[in-house]
């Protein structure tokens, strides 16, 4: 089974949450800033560093919020490799500088946007949005009265189905 740790950041700022638009093939989501460690980075190091790749913004990374652990099943994964993804995801709170928002360019993330928390529910948006807002305790707001409902894709990140079961030793 494979195995990823990464780090991501909580930036909420005036009512809105900084998200990344996150694309692998035809599969695609907002999540929160952030992304997997590289060897012998410290979680706080990366996530830093993370935001300015994706946001082009600053970040003072703040308190540690939490460690979410899974287990996925991918769907789109070579022939003859397993899978199952563990995922390791250290989420901390952070601020940023201001400044303009910067789209990553041949990476993992395509936009970021800041978006207003009431309107998190109309987005695609990856399991680990609404992990990482049940960690900093932001309540998700109904969208306006009279905008566009769209039905929320909460779960998993797209392509993955959760692992029923008992882990593996």
């Amino acid at each position: 089974m494979d195995l990823r740790v990464a780090a991501y950041a909580v930036v909420e700022r005036r009512g809105k949450i900084l998200l990344t638009h996150w694309r692998r093939g035809h599969l695609h989501g907002w999540t929160l800033p952030g992304g997997g460690l590289e060897s012998g980075e410290d979680p706080r190091d990366a996530v830093v560093r993370e935001v300015m790749e994706e946001t082009g913004l600053e970040a003072r990374i703040g308190k540690l919020l939490g460690v979410d652990s899974r287990v996925m099943v991918r769907e789109e994964v070579p022939e003859g490799s397993d899978p199952e993804l563990h995922t390791i995801r250290i989420v901390y709170r952070a601020s940023v500088k201001d400044g303009p928002l910067v789209n990553e360019v041949d990476g993992s993330s395509d936009e970021a946007r800041w978006v207003p928390i009431r309107e998190i529910k109309a987005l695609r948006t990856l399991s680990l949005v609404q992990t990482g807002m049940r960690m900093a305790g932001i309540n998700r707001r109904p969208p306006a009265k009279g905008g566009a409902k769209a039905p929320a894709k909460g779960g998993q990140k797209p392509g993955a189905k959760p692992r029923s079961g008992k882990p593996k030793k």
